[in-house]
């Protein structure tokens, strides 16, 4: 029904983020919403995706075109629900997904969240040598300028950071294993804390 949105961003958590549109906030869910903080009371497009149930109606945003073809993609699969879908396309490497499928790397592919083997074997056979039509680019994880930062400057991110984890559907186990080297960073915002805690969380 919807293509896109165009309106102010008003609010930005862990799972999702508002948009104000004619006076009406639109709630929509994001693979990674903090990716929204500099559009934050700005008027921006985001691309959407309306999924009707019968007991809700939800919608799903995207930065761009690409992104959200891509989301349909994977939830055409059997076994990848929306939750799963976002979890996935929660890490900006894009163009590595697309690799791992037409190289069958199931190990790469069951480290997402709700993605067992069968589950990456059916992304594999349903859409191996059909995502080539889509303009995939592997995005920079080092979007944010580092700097020093006191520990309580670091909290709120850190904190924002592994809260969408959670929201993703990483379980609290996978989260810990990589809390303290995130701890340990200095990064300057929120989006910059989770792609290194997702990079992390894809290498173990």
């Amino acid at each position: 029904m919807y293509e896109y949105l165009k309106g102010m961003v008003t609010f930005i958590g862990p799972a999702y983020i508002v948009m104000e549109l004619n006076g009406i906030g639109y709630l929509l869910y994001i693979a990674n919403p903090f990716r929204f903080s500099k559009q934050l009371n700005q008027e921006t497009i985001i691309y959407v995706h309306q999924a009707v149930r019968e007991d809700a109606i939800t919608l799903y945003g995207f930065k761009d075109y690409n992104e959200k073809q891509l989301y349909l993609k994977l939830i055409s699969v059997s076994g990848i629900g929306p939750k799963s879908g976002l979890a996935i396309l929660a890490n900006d490497d894009h163009a590595g997904l697309v690799q791992a499928i037409e190289n069958e790397e199931v190990s790469y592919l069951v480290k997402f969240p709700g993605v067992g083997k069968k589950t990456a074997a059916q992304i594999i056979l349903d859409l191996k040598g059909k995502l080539d039509d889509l303009d995939i680019m592997s995005q920079p994880l080092g979007g944010a300028i580092q700097q020093e930062l006191s520990l309580s400057h670091k909290q709120g991110p850190v904190n924002e950071a592994l809260e969408a984890l959670t929201a993703l559907g990483y379980s609290a186990k996978e989260i810990k294993k990589i809390e303290p080297e995130i701890r340990k960073m200095n990064k300057e915002t929120t989006d910059a804390y989770l792609r290194e805690a997702l990079r992390l969380l894809m290498k173990k």
